[in-house]
Formats: C-alpha cells, sequence, structure tokens
C-alpha cells in the first residue's frame, strides 16, 4: 500500500469524526477497527438514540488530573458546531433535561453521518481488522495489520476506555502508550452504578425498583482543602446498591472508602413538615410520610429504623421525629465498590494530558503520534459530555494532521 497520511486506530466516535474531518483536509486516510461492527458503543448510547453532546459543555464538566487540558480543543469545536452537523444532515433531535440532545429516532442515524463524512473525504476503512503492532520508522511510523504493513506520516490511537468488554472495548491504546514511553493515571471505571456487601444492603433490597429524585454529595481531597461534590439527579435502588443518573454522576467522584451523603427529599425541611403534620393530621405516620416519598421506601425505611409505621401523627415525639428527618435528609452510605466495566458508561484515567499537547493531542515523546477521545485522561460528567470531547478533541487532531502533513495549505 502507498504511503498514507494518517492511519487512526478505533472507529468509535472519535476515530470515525477525526477521519472524516482529516480527510476532508486533503489527507489520505485509513481507519482501522478490530471490530465487526462500527461504533458500537454510538449505537448502544443513550437508550437506542445516542446522547450525542449538551448545550452546556464547557470545561468545567469534565474530569482530568489537568483539568484545564480540555479547553482548547472544547473551545474550537463546541456543542454548537456538531448541532449545526447534526442539522446539515437532517437529524431531528431534543433536548430531555439540562441541555442533553438526544435522535429523536435512532442512534444509527448519528453512525450513518459520520459515516457519511467519512465518504465525502475518501476514507479508507479496514473492519474488521486487528492492528498488531504500531513502530516508528526512519520516515514515520508502520503499523503492523492482519491485512499487511502499512506506512504512515502519522499516527492516530482513538481505542476507547474499558467500559463494556462485549462490544469489544480492550486496552491496546494504554498498552501502546505504556509501550511508548507515556504516564498513564489509572483506569478506573466511571458513570457506573455502585454496590454494597450483600449482608449490608439485604435490608434495602426491598426498595430496588424505586426511583426518586435525590441531592447526593461525596467529598474528595482538593488543592486548597477538602472538596465537596453534589448532583441533584434521580436515584434508583437495585438489588446491589444504587444507580440512576444522580449515582452515575457522583460515581466519577467517589473513591473506594469514601462515604457518600443521600438528601431523599431535597429541597424540603422534612423536621418542620412533620411538625406540621403532627398539629393537623390524625394518620399513621407511614402514609403521612408518603405524601413526599415512595410509599414503599416510607415503610421500608420505617421498618428498618422506626419508630413504628401505624404511629399515630399525633404521638410522634419531637426527638424520633428530628431523628427520622435527619436519616432521611443525611443518609450516610459506604459503597464497597462499583459494578466495574461491564455497567460502566466511560473510563476515567487514561493516557496523562502532561505528555501531550492540548492544542494538537499530539505526544510530546513521539511527533506524528496522537491520542483522542476517551483513552485520554479527560473524562465528562452524564449527559452527553463525553461524546462531545470526542468530537473536540478529533477535531483539534484532524486541524493539527492538516497542518503537519500539508503546511503549504
Amino acid at each position: 500500500m502507498a504511503p498514507l497520511d494518517v492511519v487512526i486506530i478505533g472507529a468509535g466516535a472519535a476515530g470515525l469524526f477525526c477521519a472524516a474531518q482529516a480527510g476532508q483536509r486533503g489527507l489520505k486516510v485509513l481507519l482501522i477497527d478490530h471490530a465487526a461492527k462500527v461504533a458500537e458503543k454510538i449505537r448502544i448510547s443513550g437508550g437506542g438514540r445516542c446522547n450525542f453532546t449538551n448545550r452546556e459543555a464547557s470545561p468545567a464538566k469534565f474530569l482530568s488530573d489537568n483539568p484545564h487540558f480540555c479547553r482548547s480543543a472544547l473551545a474550537r469545536y463546541t456543542a454548537a458546531d456538531f448541532i449545526a452537523l447534526v442539522q446539515k444532515h437532517r437529524i431531528a433531535f431534543h433536548e430531555k433535561h439540562k441541555g442533553q440532545l438526544f435522535c429523536d429516532e435512532s442512534a444509527e442515524q448519528i453512525i450513518a453521518m459520520l459515516l457519511s463524512e467519512c465518504e465525502a473525504g475518501g476514507v479508507t476503512r479496514w473492519q474488521p481488522c486487528k492492528v498488531a503492532g504500531v513502530r516508528r520508522t526512519d520516515s514515520g511510523w508502520a503499523v503492523d495489520t492482519e491485512r499487511g504493513e502499512v506506512h504512515t506520516n502519522a499516527v492516530v490511537i482513538a481505542t476507547g476506555g474499558l467500559p463494556v468488554p462485549k462490544i469489544g472495548a480492550t486496552d491496546f491504546g494504554l498498552r501502546l502508550a505504556e509501550r511508548l514511553g507515556h504516564r498513564i493515571v489509572t483506569p478506573r471505571a466511571a458513570l457506573v452504578p455502585l454496590t454494597f456487601d450483600a449482608a449490608h444492603w439485604a435490608p434495602f433490597i426491598p426498595m430496588a425498583g424505586i426511583a426518586l429524585p435525590v441531592a447526593i454529595s461525596t467529598t474528595n481531597p482538593g488543592r486548597r482543602g477538602t472538596v465537596r461534590t453534589e448532583f441533584l439527579e434521580d436515584l434508583l435502588f437495585t438489588h446491589r446498591g444504587i444507580s440512576g443518573p444522580a449515582v452515575l454522576q457522583i460515581s466519577s467522584f467517589w473513591r473506594g472508602g469514601q462515604p457518600i451523603e443521600i438528601d431523599l427529599a431535597p429541597g424540603r425541611d422534612l423536621s418542620a413538615d412533620l411538625a406540621d403534620a403532627k398539629s393537623r393530621s390524625r394518620r399513621q405516620l407511614a402514609n403521612e410520610l408518603a405524601s413526599w416519598l415512595p410509599q414503599r421506601l416510607a415503610d421500608t425505611w420505617l421498618a428498618l429504623h422506626g419508630p413504628a409505621a401505624d404511629l399515630p401523627m399525633p404521638q410522634l415525639p419531637d426527638a424520633a421525629r428530628k431523628q427520622l428527618a435527619n436519616g432521611l435528609q443525611h443518609w450516610t452510605l459506604h459503597p464497597t465498590g462499583d459494578e466495574g466495566w461491564r455497567k460502566a458508561e466511560v473510563m476515567a484515567g487514561g493516557v496523562d494530558t502532561r505528555d501531550l499537547s492540548s492544542q494538537t493531542m499530539e505526544s510530546r515523546l513521539h511527533p506524528g503520534l496522537y491520542f483522542i477521545g476517551e483513552v485520554v485522561d479527560v473524562t465528562g460528567w452524564l449527559g452527553g459530555y463525553n461524546f462531545q470531547w470526542a468530537w473536540s478533541s478529533g477535531y483539534a487532531c484532524a486541524e493539527a494532521l492538516a497542518v503537519a502533513t500539508r503546511p503549504e495549505q
């Protein structure tokens, strides 16, 4: 095969978008992926409708050991830019919650759009095709594949993270980066349900399936002391622990051994509400509590913590009222783990950004080698932010490739 301008390894969101952008800038691009199906993670995202970006995307919504790294790429290719591309392809979409944008019909539309953009850029795609290795040569890079060796001026690693191994996730990009001398921020599951020791959680199993809005928080050491992070989202009780948007959000900030605190009635003063009910209602406590909480949650909580569910409101002692309200609004839990890579939506950690250029995504150790998307230590909140990082980092990389490979343009 004739020498290429760039080989991109990984045909997920970042790889497809970078390939399309580079190809449309006149570069000769080969896109390689080992999986039989293209962009399977896009296909299953957002319940099959793909939460493709968030109108509120900003550096503040991303985690990294270097929180400023993502600024340049996000500024140069914004959520508005990707929305314009979606509109150009006449894909109908809607805003579901807090700036989150979803396709009206199917995630397949985003995949088709990206493939169309690649076709417009003349991108060659080998899929499925395994890559055995990547190495420097005197004139650039050599990529060993099961279809033969190819030579290229540049290599882009867009292999994603470790979540959902059943759809082809691997640690190829991390292993390659480490072999070539890059530092790695220890990968961990993020946007993932939290779990508890089976014996500890057994009394809470009756609450499985209950969903409700909560305020959930945790604390972490910061550069200037302890930092508290809180989200107001829905929580879902499961047989093994807790899930739902609130838990997925806080999981990215939670570290093993740390507690989390949950307010099961956010925005209320339950102690005052119960005091008011005591003065005017003769109902049983469980029924009164169900005015603010799901009935099954109220029944289970009282069975575990008291007072008696059938206690008439006028007989509720003030001390018991205050203790009940405090427990429900300051529920402290100690998760023992999470559901791991099979249930995580993204990977936190990855290739250390200290070894990359924030302007170009190029390695500071090896000119002509680039890392984009989830394999990099940049992780977005739940709600379309990680897709926006894929688009933004892919765009920044494509821009840099065009300048480096065709400097006269």
